[in-house]
């Protein structure tokens, strides 16, 4: 009689392991190629897909500003801004901070509730880049294996350029460019501290944290984020990548300001480790001219 029970048991036991086996494995061998990222830049991410879809649901045309710049185009300033905010231990884990996750799981159980978030700029760049939003096991886990690839297979620097270049900043506004032109008028190569601080801010929900039209809430994180950016390290510069090809045709269209960024609006450093910007797709459509900055409120003294 006692045999039965311990018999089935172990079947039971062994038929859970295999099922979670072959889950593992199927999530590992149906993950994207991440290796060619270090050669080409993206032209569209599941993010982007994804508002795609949700607005010809809604009956809404479909819009997408975005201009890819390389990293030496960035303001140093909104490089650091977003480590604040984002990750300020990106130099040094390997895609998955350990210690953020831990604090994070007390954090959630003191309270009863999920109170912070412990997902890094990598494992933000590989849902971005290939995920969705959705908060399953199967896609965290699809996550996780994603940015340790990443990390694997590029360098700090250019998983850094690319998530700047691809994350949403407002309704359908992508990249550090975009935003840059969109909210203030100025190329991102050109953004000072206050309005660096104040575009990481909003990264943690852009489609209601509006940079133009700033709330208490915004500000308060633009606080945080001056006070904490001289403590932050930025990464090497990105390595030289061949300009990506065209979107494939009938793919969603990416619109181009109208205008290069000035040559003279390059950071210290030059053109050396710089990436190449693709051309922009054949059926680009120009942007509109950028809202002029919002005037920026009186700040106290860092201390």
């Amino acid at each position: 009689m006692v045999a039965k029970p311990a018999r089935w048991l172990g079947r039971a036991l062994l038929a859970i392991g295999a099922t979670g086996f072959a889950a593992i494995a199927y999530v590992y061998l149906t993950l994207p190629d991440v290796r060619v990222l270090a050669k080409t830049n993206p032209i569209s991410t599941a993010f982007m897909e994804l508002r795609a879809v949700e607005a010809a649901r809604e009956g809404r045309t479909t819009r997408r500003v975005q201009q890819w710049v390389p990293y030496s185009r960035i303001s140093p300033s909104l490089k650091r801004a977003v480590l604040v905010a984002e990750d300020a231990a990106f130099w040094d884990h390997e895609g998955v901070d350990v210690e953020q996750i831990r604090e994070s799981i007390q954090a959630s159980w003191e309270q009863g509730r999920a109170v912070r978030g412990a997902s890094t700029i990598t494992q933000q760049l590989a849902k971005n880049l290939y995920l969705s939003p959705s908060r399953d096991l199967l896609r965290k886990l699809r996550e996780l294996i994603i940015a340790r690839r990443l990390e694997a297979a590029l360098p700090k620097a250019r998983i850094f350029e690319i998530y700047l270049n691809v994350i949403e900043w407002g309704d359908g506004i992508w990249g550090a460019e975009a935003a840059a032109r969109r909210y203030f008028g100025i190329p991102a190569s050109a953004l000072n501290a206050q309005q660096a601080a104040l575009l990481a801010g909003a990264i943690i929900n852009p489609r209601v944290l509006n940079p133009a039209q700033s709330t208490a809430r915004l500000l308060r994180r633009q606080q945080i984020v001056l006070g904490r950016m001289g403590q932050v390290t930025l990464p090497a510069p990105a390595p030289v990548v061949a300009a990506t090809e065209s979107a494939d045709e009938g793919a969603p269209a990416a619109e181009v300001a109208a205008d290069p960024v000035p040559e003279e609006s390059v950071d210290a450093g030059g053109v050396e480790g710089e990436t190449a910007e693709p051309a922009p797709p054949a059926n680009a459509i120009p942007v509109p001219e950028p809202f002029p900055a919002p005037p920026l409120p009186d700040q106290p003294p860092l201390s």
